[in-house]
């Protein structure tokens, strides 16, 4: 049993006394050399006051009533100091007056049994909100946390509340440091550690938000596409190699739809029909937001559509990105080319730099919200701003 000791005193605070002589009466705790005091409600003359002997006293007012509240409060107190040592609590100043006024105690945890909790319920979701990508991407990033707190502090866990800034700044220079993570991947972890952080401050683990005052170092990436020039010389090159040609395929689709790998691969005859306009359109919900989106077939998407009779061929994206490589060497396309640079070209070459407005980009896109639309591409709409004034500039050279 822990044999903390405690001190109840009540003392008065003449600073406050107003202008009819009287002062409140405070009644103040000590634990260990804790103290914390609280307003016990009442007041009294400070010439009433006998400190030595805990009371009100004088001749002229009967003081009975008083002192009897202020004997109960001790009383109470008291009986919560002895509750808190049967069951062999660490007593702390804060949970006995949080007792006294009936203020429901704090939860308590440790940062991995939390994230370990977290992780749990997310694994019953898999298969019905959540993807086991999404999943194994939180579960790297708990243990990432997990093994920080073994580097520095020597400790498998330690508690929520120790949660503060310096724990996630010196968290970033870990990952960077120790990990060799790259600013974007660090970005990444950071934020999927704040969702479950976000929960515990919402059921009472936390009373602050220990990323308040956090900021990410935010990486700005250029955004690359292939230009008008690079497609048109894609699309024209006939490959002796029968998967190059599908593959470029594949590519060249996405180029006029903008779709993701895993909606290309899972797009089916059932999410084409034909739209108000009497276009074909593809309908399908996004696998990262969720979101419905509608797109129409332009003529060379369409082209492609029925050239495999509206079933695409079917390559893992490994061997996709495998062979864009090789595509883009055999062409002379001098870039990186992955399958989402077709998803980039889609928004560039073929929408913003036709004048399609931003808010149609983000929508034919599935954007979950047009800040990552202007995020991304706001550069490029500059860039065209940037050479309509350059050729303007130029015709009144010539004038």
């Amino acid at each position: 049993m822990h044999q903390e000791k405690i001190s109840i005193l009540f003392v008065i605070n003449q600073a406050k006394t107003n202008q009819k002589g009287i002062c409140p009466i405070y009644c103040r705790i000590t634990i260990n050399k804790e103290r914390k005091q609280f307003s016990t409600g009442n007041s009294i003359n400070p010439k009433d006051w006998n400190s030595k002997k805990q009371l009100a006293e004088s001749k002229q007012i009967d003081y009975k009533v008083l002192n009897g509240q202020l004997s109960l409060i001790k009383q109470k107190i008291n009986n919560i100091y002895f509750k808190l040592q049967i069951e062999n609590a660490t007593i702390k100043v804060d949970d006995i007056i949080d007792s006294y006024f009936q203020k429901p105690s704090k939860k308590e945890d440790s940062v991995i049994s939390y994230l370990n909790k977290d992780l749990e319920k997310l694994k019953k979701l898999i298969g019905k909100d959540l993807k086991l990508s999404t999943w194994n991407k939180f579960n790297y990033a708990y243990n990432d946390v997990a093994s920080f707190i073994k580097f520095s502090f020597k400790k498998k866990d330690i508690p929520l509340n120790e949660l503060n800034l310096n724990f996630l700044e010196e968290f970033e220079y870990y990952l960077k440091t120790e990990k060799n993570n790259k600013q974007v991947t660090i970005n990444k972890a950071i934020q999927r550690f704040r969702k479950p952080i976000k929960n515990a401050i919402s059921e009472g683990y936390l009373d602050k938000d220990p990323f308040l005052m956090y900021k990410a170092i935010r990486v700005k990436k250029e955004i690359v596409f292939l230009t008008s020039d690079e497609l048109n010389k894609l699309e024209n090159y006939s490959f002796e190699q029968t998967r190059l040609n599908q593959v470029r395929d594949l590519f060249v689709f996405c180029c006029y739809t903008g779709l993701a790998y895993n909606e290309m691969t899972n797009l089916k005859s059932d999410n084409i029909s034909i739209g108000f306009d009497n276009m074909e359109w593809i309908q399908m919900k996004r696998e990262k937001t969720s979101k419905q989106i509608a797109i129409p077939i332009l003529p060379k998407a369409k082209s492609i559509l029925n050239k495999y009779d509206n079933t695409l061929p079917k390559f893992s994206n490994q061997k996709v990105n495998s062979y864009l490589k090789e595509i883009a060497a055999i062409v002379g396309i001098n870039k990186n080319i992955t399958h989402h640079i077709a998803r980039k070209t889609f928004a560039s070459t073929i929408l913003l730099y036709n004048d399609v407005p931003m808010e149609i980009v983000s929508e034919l896109l599935g954007h979950s919200n047009m800040t990552i639309t202007q995020e991304s591409y706001g550069k490029i709409v500059q860039k065209k701003v940037s050479d309509a004034i350059i050729n303007l500039s130029k015709k009144w050279e010539i004038i």
